[in-house]
């Protein structure tokens, strides 16, 4: 075993030791060490309850002859770290967690893991410690929040965002705001929508490394626990049979996660999180691969905020598997790969069931043929950029307007608050992109602002920031090169047309390349905004976000 590094041999009487000091018998030192991350904390709704699950998988390691040792995880709440300078702090946690839980794992030489993550940063970051470790891992996710009807419909996080928009444009009162706030989050576990928490946990789910249910059973049910101690009994399973992460998570498992990605309309942050995962996995991943498996997948749910449906009704049509079974039946999937259940998914997905058709469309009635997420190119975003099409209105698809430049996030929302957004507008919000912010941060208070105003259906906003997966509207992220690193959207000036088209995937300002050239030669990018600690650190190391946002 891996864990003999530090418990076998006579050499290792000082190490076991240590074990018996926290009370360890021969026994549970002799068996497998199963490390258990847990990221609960008192500060995340979808953590608070992670105690509960880790005493699940305790159990099931328990159970299957392991013995299971805990160790932390930390996370940010990007809904409370929103809008102020905590935003900065979210991003950059992805790679903190993965390098924590390395030097953890490495450190005490664990033989398996079972990662408990739950909210945005946290999966992807467990999911890119896995891969990178490469040793046997199951990961179980706290579940999604419940959304409850309340103000005739049914409400999420992000309705409480838009009310404010709501109330600075006089169209809802101060208790109408007190009601959305008091309903909006009724339960502990990860925001009820297709943000992006739960879109990186249904696509742990796809890419084989969490159990069939993980991405959609809700925080507050039963089959949540249950589904933690198999997670906990599996996890033993892998040991003994020997399968690691990278035997999952192949190339062909990211085409999966991309197609479903397609399917789900999940959020843009999976732009992000998936090349970084494939990234720490060796396997290559581009956005001109998920522009090529958008062109040919479906997109069958139009879940929060792209429609009215939220994760429950998700979880009760028949969940993610059920998506799968629909997107089988025109073998758009990779079906004969290995996952932790220690069968295929064809094997995982032949008793699914889609039990509504209103939630999880029909492969032969598709909302649209084509994916909820569109890369798009031009003269502003030679590298890309990415939107989430399944949630921009029909007549937002092709836009042009005067460009509406803001060096921060902060004088955005000042102007859109004070009303200097007209329709008609392209909101372009720069210095946001991973070196730029630093840290990207989300740009869900001036989206939500325009939306409650009701501007999403005809106001566009660019950003080399990102997006919550909550953001709704033609709300186009990731811009890349960003400003601080010299790209073009650094260029821009104030009423510059600048021309959307989602379905041709372009996106250019009307500006000539040789006006271009000469506001280059004037050009310096702004300086850093955060010039010490951790921060400061991640803004040099950080890649471009069309890469993942990876540190090299």
């Amino acid at each position: 075993m891996r864990s003999d590094r530090v418990k076998a041999g006579i050499e290792r009487a000082p190490h076991r030791s240590l074990f018996k000091a926290m009370g360890y018998t021969d026994e549970e030192i002799r068996r497998p060490m199963i490390g258990i991350v847990n990221s609960k904390n008192d500060i995340i709704p979808g953590h608070i309850h992670l105690d509960t699950i880790a005493e699940a998988v305790r159990t099931g390691v328990l159970m299957a002859g392991g013995t299971p040792m805990e160790f932390p995880a930390i996370g940010v709440c990007d809904g409370i770290a929103m809008g102020h300078e905590g935003m900065h702090y979210s991003l950059v946690t992805r790679e903190l967690i993965a390098d924590s839980i390395e030097a953890v794992a490495n450190a005490h030489a664990f033989d398996a893991l079972v990662l408990i993550p739950n909210c945005d940063k946290i999966v992807p970051g467990m999911l890119m410690a896995a891969a990178r470790l490469n040793i046997p891992a199951v990961v179980v996710s706290g579940g999604a929040m419940l959304s409850i009807n309340s103000m005739n419909k049914d409400l999420d996080l992000n309705s409480a965002f838009e009310a404010v928009g709501a109330y600075k444009a006089g169209k809802m009162t101060e208790e109408d705001v007190l009601t959305c706030e008091n309903n909006a989050c009724p339960t502990c576990g990860s925001c009820s929508g297709m943000f992006t928490a739960n879109s990186m946990n249904c696509l742990s789910e796809v890419l084989g490394i969490a159990l069939p249910g993980n991405g959609t059973i809700p925080a507050v049910f039963s089959e949540r626990i249950r589904l933690a101690k198999q997670a906990g009994m599996k996890v033993m399973e892998m040991l003994e049979k020997g399968i690691r992460p990278r035997d999952i998570m192949t190339p062909e498992a990211f085409e999966n996660a991309l197609t479903v990605d397609m399917a789900l309309g999940c959020s843009t942050n999976s732009m992000l999180h998936l090349p970084a995962i494939a990234y720490e996995a060796e396997v290559p991943l581009n956005l001109e691969m998920a522009n090529a498996i958008s062109a040919k997948t479906p997109n069958l749910c139009k879940l929060a905020p792209a429609g009215e449906h939220h994760v429950q009704d998700l979880y009760f049509a028949g969940g993610v598997q059920a998506v799968m079974m629909e997107l089988d039946k025109a073998s758009l999937l990779h079906t004969d790969l290995m996952t932790v259940t220690g069968k295929t998914i064809k094997e995982n997905i032949a008793s699914a069931v889609n039990r509504n058709t209103n939630v999880i469309r029909s492969i032969g009635d598709p909302y649209s043929p084509t994916g909820g997420i569109a890369v798009l190119k031009g003269n502003i975003a030679p590298d890309a950029c990415v939107v989430k099409r399944s949630a921009v209105a029909p007549e937002m698809l092709v836009h042009e307007g005067p460009a509406r430049v803001f060096d921060s996030e902060e004088k955005a929302i000042e102007a859109i608050y004070q009303g200097g957004i007209k329709a008609g507008d392209v909101v372009v919000i720069r210095y946001e992109g991973p070196k730029g912010g630093p840290g990207m941060r989300e740009m869900l208070s001036p989206t939500s602002a325009l939306a409650g105003m009701g501007l999403d259906k005809q106001v566009a906003l660019i950003t080399d920031g990102r997006f919550s997966g909550a953001t709704r509207g033609a709300a186009i992220g990731h811009v890349s090169p960003e400003a601080a690193e010299g790209g073009p959207i650094g260029l821009l000036k104030e009423g510059d047309v600048v021309s959307v088209n989602i379905p041709e995937g372009t996106i250019n300002a009307k500006v000539s390349e040789e006006e271009f050239a000469k506001r280059r030669e004037t050009f310096e990018p702004l300086p850093p905004k955060i010039t010490k600690g951790y921060v400061a650190r991640y803004a040099k190391l950080v890649t471009s976000a069309s890469t993942g946002a990876v540190l090299k």
